[in-house]
C-alpha cells in the first residue's frame, strides 16, 4: 500500500509556503470517526492534538500528570500523553499522542509514531 499526502498552500515570511498535510480519521472516545488534518512532521517525536481537538476527542479534564514537550525552540509546551485510535486509509493504529493543555499548539503527525516501524517506509509525496 502506497499512502500519499497533499500540500496546504500558505503564506509565511519567505512567501508562499507548501506544508504537507495528512488525511486521516482519529476516534472520538464514544466510538465515532472524524477527520483529522495534521501537519506531517518528520521530526516531530509524538503526535501532538490541539486543546480544543482533544476535548472534541472526549479527552476529558487533565488527569494531573502533566509532561513537558520542547521543540525546536526550547520553549515548553504543556501535554498529557494518550493513546487513541487513527487510521490512514485501511491501516488502523494506535499511537501515543501528546495532548496540548494550550490552544496555540498546531495539529503534528509525528513520524516516529504516526505508524509501526514496519509501514513507516510507505509514505510517498504527492507532487505539486
Amino acid at each position: 500500500m502506497k499512502i500519499i499526502f497533499n500540500y496546504r498552500k500558505e503564506r509565511g515570511i519567505f512567501g508562499k509556503t507548501y506544508r504537507p498535510v495528512a488525511d486521516i480519521e482519529i476516534q472520538k472516545s464514544d466510538g465515532r470517526w472524524v477527520e483529522f488534518h495534521p501537519y506531517i512532521d518528520s521530526g516531530a517525536d509524538i503526535t501532538l492534538v490541539p486543546y480544543t481537538m482533544g476535548l472534541y476527542l472526549g479527552f476529558n479534564t487533565p488527569t494531573g500528570k502533566i509532561e513537558e514537550l520542547k521543540g525546536v525552540r526550547g520553549v515548553a509546551l504543556p501535554v498529557e500523553i494518550r493513546r487513541v485510535k487513527m487510521r490512514i486509509g485501511d491501516v488502523e493504529f494506535e499511537p501515543r499522542v501528546a495532548w496540548a493543555l494550550i490552544e496555540e499548539a498546531p495539529p503534528l503527525l509525528g513520524a516516529s509514531t504516526s505508524l509501526t516501524n514496519s509501514t513507516s517506509h510507505l509514505w510517498r509525496k504527492r507532487e505539486r
